[in-house]
């Protein structure tokens, strides 16, 4: 399998500072977007912790691949627990540095981070920022928010449309570092040639709805560099009121060019 991918981060039009941050590690296949929150750049601060610890403990598993050492270690886990497992090190990486700094008391961040493994993604998530697939034409999110708005989605309360305009859509549920222990979602999903994957902080999809990124993805389907500066672009014409960052990779399973 063979993986063409960029990524891109833009402070956008609104804010003063950019606290997302990212990761990309082609030796490893793990992909990360993170959208930090708290006041005095604390945000910057945990969602750079947050993708730092992820990328230490998918390498350090990705390493250990073989099972048991000669160190005595136990067997590997699977990809799914180890990002599990990878994702609470970014919570205990946060909650530690709030102890050291009492400055940076509150931050915490969103995560969605990606690994690939044998040609099937499995996906780890925390907070709102989101993962899709774009395969034969059509868009799907493959993750679910962790937002209060959503919620009142999930049980009928609001509609979705209504929930773009919700004046508490930004409200979460879940976050990497508020509490001790982080629930995370996994999902996996088995790749196909030609799929798109997007990995995006609430900066782009809060700015472009979902048929507008399809249209982005597919009408530059064999750049992804160009889909991502497109996005970028488009999120910061339709006003940039957040920071944006976008992960996109194509997907070519047969390896060949």
């Amino acid at each position: 399998m063979r993986i063409d991918s960029k990524g891109l981060s833009d402070t956008g039009r609104k804010r003063k500072q950019n606290e997302d941050s990212y990761f990309i590690d082609p030796s490893t296949n793990l992909f990360v977007v993170a959208d930090g929150m708290g006041g005095h750049a604390a945000g910057e601060v945990a969602s750079r912790i947050a993708v730092n610890a992820i990328r230490d403990f998918i390498q350090e598993a990705n390493q250990n691949e073989n099972g048991e050492n000669d160190s005595g270690d136990p067997p590997k886990l699977g990809a799914a627990e180890n990002l599990m497992a990878a994702i609470q090190s970014a919570n205990d990486r946060i909650l530690r540095d709030m102890e050291e700094n009492l400055k940076h008391l509150g931050m915490g961040t969103t995560v969605v981070a990606l690994w690939m493994v044998n040609n099937r993604a499995f996906i780890g998530h925390v907070g709102d920022s989101r993962a899709y697939l774009v395969r034969n034409g059509k868009i799907r999110q493959l993750t679910s928010d962790h937002t209060l708005v959503n919620e009142q989605v999930r049980r009928g309360i609001l509609t979705s449309s209504e929930a773009r305009q919700h004046p508490s859509r930004n409200i979460l549920t879940r976050a990497v570092g508020s509490h001790g222990q982080v629930v995370v979602d996994i999902n996996e999903e088995d790749l196909q040639n030609d799929d798109y994957l997007l990995l995006c902080s609430d900066g782009l999809y809060s700015m472009v709805e979902d048929p507008r990124i399809l249209k982005i993805v597919t009408q530059n389907f064999s750049n992804p560099g160009k889909a991502s500066e497109s996005l970028i672009q488009a999120a910061n014409e339709q006003g940039g009121e957040d920071n944006i960052t976008v992960i996109l990779l194509k997907i070519n399973t047969s390896g060949r060019k």
